[in-house]
C-alpha cells in the first residue's frame, strides 16, 4: 500500500483485519470512506461505537443482546422444552433466518479443539448443564457444525448429558437441494446415508 497516503493505508489496514475483507477489498473500502463527506463518516463510526458498546450477552443462554437477556429468552412462548445447542451467535441467526424453530439456544462461544488449547472449561458447558438441572428442558438439539471439532464437541456433550435423562439429537447433514451426488464428498454422502428417512 506504499502507493496510497498514510491516512489511506491506515484506514485500509484496519479494515483489513475484518473477517472476509482481503487487502484490496479494504483499499477499495478506504477510497470509498475517503470520497464519503464527513457527516457520513462520523455517523457510520458513531454507530459502530455506539453499538459495539451496547452489544453485551445474554446472561441466559450467550446470544448477544442489548439488555440483561435476548429477545429471544425473554419470549414466553420459545420456553416450548427445546435447547438448541450452537457454538456462536451468528449461528443462532443463521437458524433464526429459517423460521422453522421455535425453542431456545445455547451458545457455546467455541467448540472443543484441544490443538487450540479449548477445552470444556473454556466453552458455556457449565451454564449448560445449570439449565438442564433446572428440569425445564426436554429435548437437546446439538447444532455445532459437521467439521472435526463440531463432531468432537457434539459427541463430548451427547455423552454428557445422556444422563440427565433428556433427549439429545444432532441436527442431520446430508447432500444440499440442489446439489448433484457426482460433486458430494464421501463424508457427506455417508451423513445423508446415516441420516435417511422414510417417506
Amino acid at each position: 500500500m506504499s502507493e496510497t497516503i498514510e491516512p489511506i493505508s491506515a484506514m485500509a489496514a484496519e479494515l483489513n483485519r475484518l473477517p472476509g475483507i482481503g487487502k484490496k477489498t479494504a483499499l477499495r473500502l478506504a477510497y470509498f470512506v475517503a470520497s464519503m463527506p464527513l457527516e457520513d463518516v462520523r455517523s457510520l463510526s458513531v454507530a459502530l461505537w455506539e453499538g459495539r458498546k451496547a452489544i453485551r450477552f445474554c446472561e441466559t443462554c450467550g446470544n448477544y443482546a442489548a439488555g440483561p437477556t435476548c429477545a429471544i429468552c425473554a419470549d414466553a412462548a420459545r420456553h416450548n422444552g427445546q435447547l438448541c445447542v450452537v457454538r456462536d451467535p451468528r449461528d443462532v441467526a443463521a437458524m433464526e433466518r429459517m423460521h422453522a424453530y421455535s425453542g431456545l439456544y445455547h451458545v457455546l462461544h467455541g467448540t472443543l479443539s484441544p490443538m487450540d488449547g479449548i477445552g470444556p472449561d473454556q466453552l458455556r458447558i457449565k451454564e449448560l448443564i445449570a439449565r438442564l438441572e433446572k428440569g425445564d428442558v426436554r429435548e437437546v438439539i446439538l447444532a455445532t457444525n459437521p467439521d472435526v471439532e463440531g463432531e468432537a464437541t457434539a459427541s463430548y456433550l451427547a455423552r454428557l448429558l445422556k444422563p440427565f435423562g433428556v433427549r439429545v439429537t444432532r441436527i442431520a447433514h446430508g447432500v444440499p437441494v440442489g446439489g448433484d451426488l457426482e460433486y458430494t464428498d464421501e463424508v457427506t454422502l455417508q451423513k445423508a446415508l446415516e441420516g435417511r428417512r422414510e417417506v
